[in-house]
Protein backbone atom coordinates (compact mmCIF):
# COMPACT_ATOMS: atom_id res chain seq x y z
CA UNK A 1 0.00 0.00 0.00
CA UNK A 2 1.16 3.63 -1.23
CA UNK A 3 -0.20 6.38 1.98
CA UNK A 4 -0.90 9.55 0.38
CA UNK A 5 1.46 11.27 2.75
CA UNK A 6 4.60 9.34 1.48
CA UNK A 7 3.94 11.67 -2.00
CA UNK A 8 3.74 14.69 -0.79
CA UNK A 9 0.14 14.96 -1.10
CA UNK A 10 -2.64 16.32 1.85
CA UNK A 11 -6.34 15.13 1.91
CA UNK A 12 -9.14 18.04 1.61
CA UNK A 13 -10.11 18.47 5.40
CA UNK A 14 -7.71 21.49 6.39
CA UNK A 15 -8.21 23.15 2.53
CA UNK A 16 -12.14 22.93 2.41
CA UNK A 17 -12.51 24.58 6.00
CA UNK A 18 -9.78 27.36 5.08
CA UNK A 19 -12.11 27.82 1.73
CA UNK A 20 -15.81 28.14 3.55
CA UNK A 21 -14.35 30.64 5.99
CA UNK A 22 -12.21 32.45 3.02
CA UNK A 23 -15.29 32.82 0.63
CA UNK A 24 -13.72 31.36 -2.47
CA UNK A 25 -13.57 27.24 -3.95
CA UNK A 26 -10.71 24.85 -4.53
CA UNK A 27 -10.02 24.16 -8.36
CA UNK A 28 -10.56 20.63 -9.56
CA UNK A 29 -9.12 20.04 -12.65
CA UNK A 30 -9.23 16.74 -13.98
CA UNK A 31 -5.96 15.70 -16.08
CA UNK A 32 -5.32 12.65 -18.22
CA UNK A 33 -1.37 13.64 -19.69
CA UNK A 34 1.80 15.04 -18.49
CA UNK A 35 1.11 18.77 -20.76
CA UNK A 36 -2.16 19.08 -19.19
CA UNK A 37 -0.20 18.42 -14.97
CA UNK A 38 2.50 20.55 -16.03
CA UNK A 39 -0.06 23.76 -17.28
CA UNK A 40 -2.18 22.76 -13.66
CA UNK A 41 0.86 22.94 -11.48
CA UNK A 42 2.58 26.25 -13.19
CA UNK A 43 -0.39 27.88 -13.04
CA UNK A 44 -1.35 27.01 -9.55
CA UNK A 45 2.23 27.57 -8.50
CA UNK A 46 2.44 31.04 -9.74
CA UNK A 47 -1.17 31.92 -8.69
CA UNK A 48 -0.19 30.53 -5.72
CA UNK A 49 -2.71 28.60 -5.17
CA UNK A 50 -3.76 25.21 -3.67
CA UNK A 51 -5.41 22.35 -6.19
CA UNK A 52 -7.32 18.95 -6.44
CA UNK A 53 -5.68 17.12 -9.52
CA UNK A 54 -8.67 15.21 -10.17
CA UNK A 55 -8.75 11.59 -12.10
CA UNK A 56 -11.56 9.93 -13.57
CA UNK A 57 -11.65 6.29 -13.83
CA UNK A 58 -11.96 6.53 -17.58
CA UNK A 59 -8.50 8.76 -17.03
CA UNK A 60 -6.95 6.38 -14.92
CA UNK A 61 -7.38 3.27 -16.79
CA UNK A 62 -5.99 5.62 -19.93
CA UNK A 63 -2.88 6.55 -18.07
CA UNK A 64 -2.18 3.60 -15.28
CA UNK A 65 -2.35 3.98 -11.89
CA UNK A 66 1.03 3.32 -11.36
CA UNK A 67 1.93 6.17 -13.46
CA UNK A 68 -0.94 8.58 -12.52
CA UNK A 69 0.81 7.96 -9.04
CA UNK A 70 4.17 8.68 -9.49
CA UNK A 71 3.10 11.95 -11.71
CA UNK A 72 1.11 13.41 -8.55
CA UNK A 73 4.58 12.41 -6.57
CA UNK A 74 6.30 14.68 -9.45
CA UNK A 75 3.69 17.24 -9.64
CA UNK A 76 4.51 17.90 -6.09
CA UNK A 77 7.99 17.78 -6.25
CA UNK A 78 7.78 19.92 -9.57
CA UNK A 79 6.01 22.53 -7.45
CA UNK A 80 8.86 22.37 -4.99
CA UNK A 81 10.91 23.30 -8.29
CA UNK A 82 8.89 26.04 -9.18
CA UNK A 83 9.43 27.94 -6.48
CA UNK A 84 6.34 27.19 -3.92
CA UNK A 85 4.89 23.83 -2.16
CA UNK A 86 0.97 24.62 -2.79
CA UNK A 87 -1.09 21.90 -0.98
CA UNK A 88 -1.75 19.25 -3.61
CA UNK A 89 -4.38 16.72 -3.60
CA UNK A 90 -5.09 13.45 -5.54
CA UNK A 91 -8.53 12.74 -5.79
CA UNK A 92 -10.93 10.36 -7.52
CA UNK A 93 -13.58 11.74 -9.98
CA UNK A 94 -16.91 9.84 -9.74
CA UNK A 95 -15.99 6.47 -8.16
CA UNK A 96 -18.74 4.24 -8.90
CA UNK A 97 -17.67 1.31 -6.69
CA UNK A 98 -15.83 0.60 -3.10
CA UNK A 99 -13.80 -1.73 -4.77
CA UNK A 100 -12.10 1.45 -6.95
CA UNK A 101 -12.03 3.98 -3.94
CA UNK A 102 -10.28 0.95 -2.09
CA UNK A 103 -7.82 0.64 -5.16
CA UNK A 104 -7.32 4.32 -5.42
CA UNK A 105 -7.04 4.80 -1.53
CA UNK A 106 -4.43 1.67 -1.27
CA UNK A 107 -2.21 3.31 -4.75
CA UNK A 108 -2.11 6.70 -3.31
CA UNK A 109 -5.11 9.01 -3.66
CA UNK A 110 -5.56 11.32 -0.85
CA UNK A 111 -9.44 12.05 -1.54
CA UNK A 112 -12.27 9.38 -3.30
CA UNK A 113 -15.29 10.46 -4.52
CA UNK A 114 -18.45 7.79 -4.66
CA UNK A 115 -21.35 8.55 -6.95
CA UNK A 116 -24.30 6.52 -5.40
CA UNK A 117 -26.73 9.32 -6.91
CA UNK A 118 -27.99 6.67 -9.18
CA UNK A 119 -28.87 4.60 -6.06
CA UNK A 120 -31.93 4.41 -3.88
CA UNK A 121 -31.19 7.09 -1.04
CA UNK A 122 -30.77 4.01 1.28
CA UNK A 123 -28.14 2.70 -1.19
CA UNK A 124 -26.06 5.47 -1.67
CA UNK A 125 -26.58 5.96 2.16
CA UNK A 126 -24.73 2.16 2.76
CA UNK A 127 -22.10 2.57 0.22
CA UNK A 128 -21.29 6.17 1.11
CA UNK A 129 -20.55 5.17 4.55
CA UNK A 130 -19.00 2.03 3.84
CA UNK A 131 -16.42 3.91 1.59
CA UNK A 132 -15.97 6.75 4.77
CA UNK A 133 -15.51 3.60 6.85
CA UNK A 134 -12.49 1.83 5.53
CA UNK A 135 -10.95 5.58 3.75
CA UNK A 136 -10.88 7.34 7.74
CA UNK A 137 -8.68 4.65 8.48
CA UNK A 138 -5.89 5.92 6.68
CA UNK A 139 -6.91 9.76 6.71
CA UNK A 140 -8.49 9.95 3.18
CA UNK A 141 -11.48 12.40 2.92
CA UNK A 142 -14.26 11.18 1.07
CA UNK A 143 -17.07 12.86 -1.46
CA UNK A 144 -20.41 11.72 -1.82
CA UNK A 145 -22.88 12.71 -3.82
CA UNK A 146 -26.86 13.65 -3.21
CA UNK A 147 -28.80 14.58 -6.71
CA UNK A 148 -28.11 13.61 -10.32
CA UNK A 149 -26.28 15.79 -12.90
CA UNK A 150 -27.16 15.37 -16.99
CA UNK A 151 -24.94 15.24 -19.65
CA UNK A 152 -21.84 12.98 -20.49
CA UNK A 153 -18.24 13.00 -19.34
CA UNK A 154 -15.82 10.17 -19.46
CA UNK A 155 -17.99 7.31 -17.51
CA UNK A 156 -20.49 9.82 -16.06
CA UNK A 157 -24.15 9.68 -18.29
CA UNK A 158 -27.55 11.01 -17.71
CA UNK A 159 -30.33 12.04 -19.79
CA UNK A 160 -32.22 13.87 -17.02
CA UNK A 161 -31.38 15.89 -13.84
CA UNK A 162 -32.37 15.67 -10.49
CA UNK A 163 -31.92 18.65 -7.90
CA UNK A 164 -30.59 17.80 -5.12
CA UNK A 165 -33.04 17.44 -2.16
CA UNK A 166 -32.51 19.85 1.14
CA UNK A 167 -34.49 17.53 3.26
CA UNK A 168 -32.13 14.76 2.50
CA UNK A 169 -28.37 16.51 3.32
CA UNK A 170 -28.42 16.54 7.03
CA UNK A 171 -29.49 12.87 7.48
CA UNK A 172 -27.21 11.79 4.72
CA UNK A 173 -23.97 13.74 6.21
CA UNK A 174 -25.14 12.56 9.58
CA UNK A 175 -25.49 8.79 8.53
CA UNK A 176 -22.48 8.38 6.40
CA UNK A 177 -19.51 10.55 7.59
CA UNK A 178 -18.93 12.26 4.46
CA UNK A 179 -16.00 14.73 4.55
CA UNK A 180 -17.89 17.09 2.08
CA UNK A 181 -20.88 16.67 -0.83
CA UNK A 182 -21.63 16.48 -4.20
CA UNK A 183 -24.85 18.61 -5.11
CA UNK A 184 -26.92 19.46 -8.12
CA UNK A 185 -28.48 23.06 -9.03
CA UNK A 186 -28.18 23.11 -12.47
CA UNK A 187 -24.30 22.20 -13.11
CA UNK A 188 -24.01 19.73 -15.92
CA UNK A 189 -21.48 17.29 -17.56
CA UNK A 190 -20.37 18.22 -20.92
CA UNK A 191 -19.65 20.80 -23.36
CA UNK A 192 -23.46 20.65 -23.77
CA UNK A 193 -24.66 21.15 -20.68
CA UNK A 194 -27.85 22.87 -21.36
CA UNK A 195 -30.54 21.78 -24.87
CA UNK A 196 -31.45 25.01 -26.91
CA UNK A 197 -34.80 25.27 -25.93
CA UNK A 198 -33.78 25.06 -22.16
CA UNK A 199 -31.43 28.42 -22.99
CA UNK A 200 -31.98 31.96 -24.33
CA UNK A 201 -29.92 33.79 -27.20
CA UNK A 202 -28.23 36.89 -26.84
CA UNK A 203 -28.27 39.57 -30.11
CA UNK A 204 -25.12 38.11 -31.20
CA UNK A 205 -26.90 34.75 -31.14
CA UNK A 206 -25.20 33.21 -28.44
CA UNK A 207 -26.74 30.83 -25.92
CA UNK A 208 -27.45 31.92 -22.53
CA UNK A 209 -28.23 29.11 -20.26
CA UNK A 210 -30.90 29.42 -17.27
CA UNK A 211 -29.52 30.39 -14.18
CA UNK A 212 -28.33 27.66 -11.33
CA UNK A 213 -30.51 26.93 -8.79
CA UNK A 214 -29.53 29.50 -5.51
CA UNK A 215 -32.62 28.71 -3.72
CA UNK A 216 -31.48 25.58 -3.14
CA UNK A 217 -27.83 25.77 -2.69
CA UNK A 218 -29.00 28.55 -0.05
CA UNK A 219 -31.73 26.10 1.12
CA UNK A 220 -28.84 23.45 1.83
CA UNK A 221 -26.56 25.72 3.67
CA UNK A 222 -29.07 26.26 6.43
CA UNK A 223 -29.65 22.37 6.66
CA UNK A 224 -25.53 22.18 6.95
CA UNK A 225 -24.03 25.42 7.69
CA UNK A 226 -20.39 25.34 7.10
CA UNK A 227 -20.09 21.91 5.76
CA UNK A 228 -18.22 21.71 2.23
CA UNK A 229 -20.00 21.66 -1.07
CA UNK A 230 -18.91 20.37 -3.90
CA UNK A 231 -20.16 21.46 -7.43
CA UNK A 232 -19.76 19.15 -10.44
CA UNK A 233 -20.07 20.10 -14.28
CA UNK A 234 -18.79 23.34 -13.62
CA UNK A 235 -16.67 24.54 -17.35
CA UNK A 236 -18.16 27.62 -18.70
CA UNK A 237 -17.54 26.28 -21.96
CA UNK A 238 -15.37 29.26 -23.30
CA UNK A 239 -17.02 30.80 -26.76
CA UNK A 240 -13.87 31.68 -28.07
CA UNK A 241 -12.42 28.24 -27.69
CA UNK A 242 -15.48 26.55 -29.33
CA UNK A 243 -14.94 29.15 -32.20
CA UNK A 244 -11.53 28.53 -32.64
CA UNK A 245 -12.21 24.45 -32.67
CA UNK A 246 -14.47 24.96 -35.42
CA UNK A 247 -12.36 28.20 -37.59
CA UNK A 248 -9.70 25.02 -37.64
CA UNK A 249 -12.30 22.14 -38.92
CA UNK A 250 -14.49 21.29 -35.83
CA UNK A 251 -17.77 21.12 -34.84
CA UNK A 252 -19.46 21.37 -31.93
CA UNK A 253 -22.88 22.91 -32.62
CA UNK A 254 -25.07 23.86 -28.74
CA UNK A 255 -22.26 24.24 -27.18
CA UNK A 256 -23.16 26.12 -23.77
CA UNK A 257 -21.55 26.33 -20.30
CA UNK A 258 -21.70 27.65 -16.62
CA UNK A 259 -21.50 31.46 -16.77
CA UNK A 260 -18.48 32.06 -15.03
CA UNK A 261 -19.99 35.08 -12.94
CA UNK A 262 -22.48 32.39 -11.42
CA UNK A 263 -19.30 30.31 -10.86
CA UNK A 264 -17.36 33.19 -8.40
CA UNK A 265 -20.96 33.90 -7.19
CA UNK A 266 -21.18 30.12 -5.92
CA UNK A 267 -17.34 30.02 -4.92
CA UNK A 268 -18.10 33.12 -2.43
CA UNK A 269 -20.70 30.41 -0.55
CA UNK A 270 -20.21 26.89 1.16
CA UNK A 271 -18.86 25.48 -1.95
CA UNK A 272 -15.64 25.10 -1.61
CA UNK A 273 -14.86 23.04 -4.42
CA UNK A 274 -15.52 23.59 -8.27
CA UNK A 275 -14.69 21.04 -10.46
CA UNK A 276 -13.17 21.98 -14.68
CA UNK A 277 -12.68 19.24 -17.16
CA UNK A 278 -14.26 20.06 -20.42
CA UNK A 279 -13.07 23.78 -20.46
CA UNK A 280 -9.32 22.15 -20.34
CA UNK A 281 -10.60 19.89 -23.14
CA UNK A 282 -11.42 22.77 -25.18
CA UNK A 283 -8.22 24.94 -24.75
CA UNK A 284 -5.87 22.62 -25.96
CA UNK A 285 -8.13 20.75 -28.79
CA UNK A 286 -8.33 24.42 -29.38
CA UNK A 287 -4.42 24.73 -29.68
CA UNK A 288 -3.81 22.08 -31.12
CA UNK A 289 -6.19 22.12 -33.75
CA UNK A 290 -5.11 25.98 -34.84
CA UNK A 291 -0.72 24.75 -34.79
CA UNK A 292 -1.77 21.74 -37.24
CA UNK A 293 -4.11 23.87 -39.15
CA UNK A 294 -1.18 26.76 -39.98
CA UNK A 295 1.46 24.31 -40.07
CA UNK A 296 0.27 21.27 -42.17
CA UNK A 297 4.07 20.12 -42.13
CA UNK A 298 3.85 19.45 -38.37
CA UNK A 299 4.63 16.32 -36.76
CA UNK A 300 6.83 16.70 -33.99
CA UNK A 301 3.87 16.39 -31.06
CA UNK A 302 6.32 19.29 -28.75
CA UNK A 303 5.33 21.67 -31.07
CA UNK A 304 1.93 20.94 -30.92
CA UNK A 305 1.29 20.03 -27.26
CA UNK A 306 3.48 22.56 -25.87
CA UNK A 307 1.34 25.53 -27.31
CA UNK A 308 -1.33 23.52 -25.85
CA UNK A 309 0.37 23.43 -22.22
CA UNK A 310 0.44 27.27 -22.35
CA UNK A 311 -3.40 27.59 -23.31
CA UNK A 312 -3.92 25.48 -20.50
CA UNK A 313 -2.05 27.32 -18.16
CA UNK A 314 -3.51 30.73 -19.38
CA UNK A 315 -7.23 29.29 -18.29
CA UNK A 316 -6.57 27.91 -14.95
CA UNK A 317 -4.89 31.10 -13.87
CA UNK A 318 -7.81 33.03 -15.47
CA UNK A 319 -10.08 30.47 -13.34
CA UNK A 320 -7.68 30.62 -10.04
CA UNK A 321 -7.88 34.20 -10.06
CA UNK A 322 -11.14 35.74 -11.45
CA UNK A 323 -13.86 32.92 -10.94
CA UNK A 324 -12.83 30.89 -8.15
CA UNK A 325 -11.13 33.47 -5.86
CA UNK A 326 -8.48 30.74 -5.03
CA UNK A 327 -5.46 32.90 -6.13
CA UNK A 328 -3.06 33.78 -3.34
CA UNK A 329 -4.95 30.80 -0.77
CA UNK A 330 -2.24 28.17 -1.02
Amino acid sequence: MTNYKDLGLVNTRDMFAKAVKGGYAIPAYNFNNLEQLQAIIQACVETKSPVILQVSSGARKYANSNLLRNMARGAVEYAHELGYDIPVVLHLDHGDSFELCKDCIENGFSSVMIDGSHLSYDENVALTKKVCEYAHQYDVTVEGELGVLAGVEDDVSSEVSHYTMPDEVEDFVKKTGVDSLAISIGTSHGRTKFTPEQCTKNADGVLIPPPLRFDILEEIEKRIPGFPIVLHGSSSVPIEYVKMIEQYGGSLPNSVGIPEEQLRKAAKSAVCKINIDSDGRLAMTAAIRKVLSEKPEEFDPRKYLGPARDELKKLYSHKNTNVLGSAGQA
